[in-house]
Formats: C-alpha cells, structure tokens, sequence
C-alpha cells in the first residue's frame, strides 16, 4: 500500500471531521465552469467565503445554500464540488449530489471517517438499509474524495472497493415496460390534427405557432426539452422548392446525456412537409424581430420552459397530463413498432449505445398486432373511447338537408355516402370528408347501424391496403387518422345498438 501523504491524529481536534478539515487544501478564490447551454464559462467569485452558490444549469439558475449543511460540513461541500467538476462530471451532477448532501449528518461523516475500510461494509449494509439512491450516490461520492485525495485510512487504493459497493436497484424503463409513458393511437391522433389544423390555419400569434413547433419538435422527432431549447437561428434551414408549393424544413439538433463523452455529433432532422408551414411561419416571425445567428427560435430561457409549454400543450391536446418525455417514448416506440432496426433507433434518439433503446424492442407488439390495432379489432386496444358529434338523424331528415350539409367523399379511392349531414356544411370544413367526419362534433351521424358497419368494413380494407403499400409505416399522419376514423366509427355503431337495446324495453 502506497505512503498515506496526509495523516489525521496529529492535533487532536475534538473529532475526525475537524482534523479532515485542518488538512484540507485552502479552497481558491474564484472558481470556474463551462455552461454548455449558453455556451459560455461562468464564475464563481469569492467561493471561498460565499453563502450561496449560484449554479447555472440548461438556462436555469439553482441555488445552493450553505446554511442549510450541519456545522463543517459547508466546506466539504464546496471541496466535493471542486472534486467532482474535475473528475469531468456536469454541473447538474455536482448540483444534485450536494443537494444529497443537506442530509448527511455531521456524526454520519464522522463515523464515516472513523470507519475503517475492512470494517466499512458493515456500516455500508446500515446506510443501504435506511437511506434512498440519492443519498447512498452522495456518500459514494464522498468517499471517493477522501480516497483520491488520500485523506483519512482512504487512498486511491480503495476506488475499486468503493465502485463496487452496491446501490439500489432502479428500473429505469420500468415505466416504459408498463406502457405508462406512451400516448395511445387516439392520443396521437389529436396531436396529428392539431399540428395538422395549425399548418393549414395559420395564426397570427406567436405564441401559437411556437406552440406547435415545440409540440412538433417532441413528438416528430423525440428530442429531449434541452435539445429542443437549444435550437437557434442557424439551426434551421429553409430550402426554396421550385416544383412543390411546400418548402422543405431541416432542423440541427445537438446530441445531450451520452454515454461517451467524445460524443458530440449533431442530428439533422426534416420536418414532414405538411407541417413544414410552421417553422416557416416561425422563422418569419423570428426574422421580422431581427432574430439571427446565436438567438434561440423558440425565445425560452431553459430546458425547464420548453418542457413546461410542451406538457400544458399536449395536456390540452389530448385531455390528460402528459410530458415531452411521453412523446419522446412515444416516438420511439413507434420506430420499433414500425421495423426500425437498433441502430437505427439509436439514430433516430441521438444514443451512442444501440443498447440503450433495446427496452423498446422488449416491449415491442409485433406487426400483426399493430394492424389489428390499427383495424381495431385486436383485445388489448377493444375499449372505445367516448367520441363527440352532434345529434342522430333520421334517413328523412338526411333526404331533407342541402346538398352541401351532406356528407359524401371518396377516402382512399372508395366512394362514401349517406354517412350523415355537417352542420356547418362541408364546403366550409378544410378537412377531408368522411375520414375527418367521425369524432367531429358538428357531424349528425345517420341512426342507420348499417350504413356505419359498411363504412367501418370499407375503413378496415383501407388499412390493410396502406398497411401492404407502405411496408408498415404507423408513423405516419395518414395511418393514424384512419386508426381514428375507425375509432369514431366504432363509437357511432355502439351507441345506436344501445338506443336500439334501450328501446326494445
């Protein structure tokens, strides 16, 4: 065992952590970090006497307050934080583990402390009994300190004896292998509708177009709030096409939370076309306000206001809280449903370890199944969600409407007729008939069980036959308003055989 360069004992101070303390180098004056989020490095000044550390952390300011440690241990605190910046650790890491660090008792460290290492495991299987992953993470962190530093009976003999001392296990994808955090077929077609009603209306509203770009940014491509915070000016690009009305859009995102650190590849990703009006708009907007180079499209401050937007967004969207996060699995789990191979979902997330995504694969339906949600028939997706409209009518009421307040349209090449009236009329609707008709509340669906069970069987040959054409693209908006068109269809047939249930008594 190599020469212990700093021993305790020697002045006989009242415990260990005062004798730690007389030993410990005299911290600087001003202390430097690199803020990856602004780009820019920031300074702590006067570190040495300061009260609160102000810590800047994806555009956000955290604050530490030295107060709130027990006696001694505010310069462990600041020593540790030094300890962990230079171990190459992010500043948000070093914020939580002295955040940990409030409950780490003054007599824990001077046990700790006092605490041989061949009689560590003991106290070790104490704490693990009593405190949670936060904490044990906090003291692991100490005692590489101390070991590093050669402080105490700790050397850096030791770190192989620290990294191996257990934690508790946390499933991380557990809410992933439950199938909590995805949006379903229905859910994502709201949002298909709403970024499509944006794209054809635009709003002369910037907080509605930005809106829609983040919402778009989460769920198209699945990017964390961080990446889609740190999208600015430069990192959108505009292509003029002569032959197509629509321009196309291309976005540079920024890789984030890698494994490798030597990871810092960019993600180009292209907006689909018929959402591609949004960012257009969005850019218009930016550029009449003398946007440019470094400024950030979306004008938010912090990873933390892009992910609030984004979940008061699509909480409204689909009717129940949800987060970026959602989308984000969402997206992923639709790549994997869709065929995409591991690299190309670790493509598609930005992940450097193709392992990563591999939970996704686990919790994957096969294709089959995906079709069967699709033509909704399968048992896992048989519960039909509550769909709104307006009033039934009667085949003579239908008979009675002008032409332009019935319903006729030729989805996908089939013609589709006496489904019901508009009450708006459709010359004035921008959607498609028939296809955008069911779950609509100004339809006035026909009460005929009949006519609906046909349209439902012309529906399902619909799918079947995108499903063949298109190799199994679910991700597209086009497969996913006909999971929704049969979804509304369903609704209008189990209401009218319960009117029909209802009357024979």
């Amino acid at each position: 065992m190599s020469t212990i360069k700093r021993k305790i004992g020697q002045n006989k101070p009242q415990d260990s952590l005062e004798e730690l303390l007389s030993i410990l180098p005299e911290l600087p004056g001003v202390v430097r970090y690199y803020d990856d989020f602004d780009n820019q490095l920031r300074s702590i000044k006067n570190f040495k006497e300061v009260k609160v550390l102000d810590l800047y952390i994806r555009g956000r300011k955290s604050n530490l307050y030295m107060n709130n440690y027990d006696k001694g241990m505010e310069e462990i605190a600041k020593h540790l934080f030094l300890y962990l910046i230079s171990q190459g650790l992010s500043v948000s890491t070093a914020y939580n583990r002295l955040i940990s660090l409030y409950q780490v008792r003054r007599e824990t460290l001077v046990t700790i402390l006092d605490t041989n290492p061949s009689d560590f495991m003991k106290l070790w299987i104490t704490l693990f009994s009593e405190y949670s992953l936060p904490y044990l993470l906090t003291i692991k962190s100490l005692l590489f300190f101390l070991a590093n530093g050669n402080y105490s009976v700790w050397t850096s003999e030791y770190n192989s004896f620290i990294s191996k001392l257990s934690l508790p296990f946390q499933d991380k994808f557990a809410s992933i292998k439950k199938g909590d955090v995805f949006l379903n077929s229905q859910e994502e077609a709201k949002i298909v509708e709403y970024l499509d009603n944006i794209s054809l209306h635009l709003a002369d509203d910037f907080k509605v177009i930005r809106n829609a770009g983040l919402v778009l940014c989460a769920y198209q491509f699945g990017m964390r709030p961080v990446q889609i915070a740190l999208l600015t000016m430069r990192d959108i690009r505009i292509w003029d096409n002569v032959s197509d009305v629509i321009n196309t859009v291309h976005l540079t995102f920024k890789t984030v939370k890698q494994r490798s650190k030597s990871s810092s590849h960019i993600l180009l990703r292209k907006v689909k076309a018929e959402w591609s009006p949004i960012f257009i708009a969005l850019n218009k907007f930016n550029l009449i306000d003398e946007l440019s180079g470094d400024d950030r499209i979306f004008r938010l401050n912090s990873a933390n206001e892009v992910s609030n937007v984004i979940r008061d967004e699509v909480s409204l969207i689909i009717g129940r809280k949800s987060s970026a996060t959602d989308l984000r699995h969402t997206a992923a789990q639709r790549m994997v449903d869709g065929g995409a191979s591991q690299e190309e979902l670790a493509e598609f997330m930005g992940h450097t370890d193709i392992t990563t995504g591999l939970v996704y694969f686990q919790t994957s339906a096969n294709q089959a199944e995906r079709v069967n949600q699709a033509l909704g028939i399968s048992p896992i997706y048989q519960q039909v969600v509550k769909i709104a409209h307006d009033k039934f009518i009667s085949k003579e009421e239908l008979s009675d409407l002008k032409g332009a307040y019935q319903i006729a349209g030729v989805p996908h090449g089939i013609p589709i007729a006496g489904i019901g009236g508009c009450s708006s009329g459709q010359p004035a609707c921008p959607y498609n008939p028939v296809t955008s008709c069911y779950g609509c509340r100004k339809f006035m669906p026909l009460h005929d069980i009949n006519v609906h069970e046909q349209v439902l069987d012309d529906m399902r040959s619909i799918v079947g036959f995108f499903n063949t054409e298109s190799k199994g693209d679910q991700s597209s908006p086009t497969y996913l308003q006909l999971q929704n068109t049969i979804n509304g269809v369903q609704q209008i047939i189990a209401e009218i055989r319960g009117s029909n249930h209802a009357s024979a008594f």
